[in-house]
């Protein structure tokens, strides 16, 4: 896998391209009115209001500029099964205490541990990456090693 790709799945691609949208066009235009108005009372170096809409301004360009680049680096994740984990793929693990855990792979992006969503750049991600049914998997966290055993793919 390439490290300039944005693995992400489609409906977080569509996310993005609203959130892009709604940036290129009501942000934008929210902000050059609130320059506008604070133009019109005059001295602009001892105005707060244009300073202050001016950093939003540039803050929203940035990240107008980093929505582009994710958009533009997208690699769709399609919803995986097989017998063996991988990108896009969910399962069924055990942990070294007897408690079954459910994941998902997916992109860095999406990742949320609480929710199961496991990215395929984390150690746990990238040490499950590949095994099937049955395998044990383990993987060094500051806290030790820890275990799991696969016991499903879905």
């Amino acid at each position: 896998m390439q490290e300039n790709n944005y693995y992400i799945s489609a409906e977080a691609l569509e996310e993005l391209k609203k959130e892009l949208n709604h940036r290129k066009t009501n942000v934008r235009r929210e902000i050059a009115a609130d320059i506008q108005t604070a133009k019109e009372q005059g001295d602009l170096s001892e105005n707060f209001e244009y300073q202050d809409a001016k950093e939003r301004q540039a803050a929203n360009e940035g990240e107008i500029i980093r929505l582009d680049d994710r958009i533009s680096k997208a690699i769709i994740v399609e919803k995986q099964s097989g017998d063996r984990v991988k990108l896009g793929g969910s399962f069924t693990a055990k942990d070294a205490a007897g408690n079954t855990h459910r994941f998902e792979i997916v992109g860095g992006s999406e990742a949320n541990p609480m929710e199961g969503k496991i990215s395929h750049e984390s150690p746990l991600g990238n040490a499950f990456l590949g095994a099937k049914e049955g395998d044990d998997v383990a993987f060094e966290a500051p806290s030790g090693t820890i275990s799991y055993k696969v016991i499903s793919i879905e």
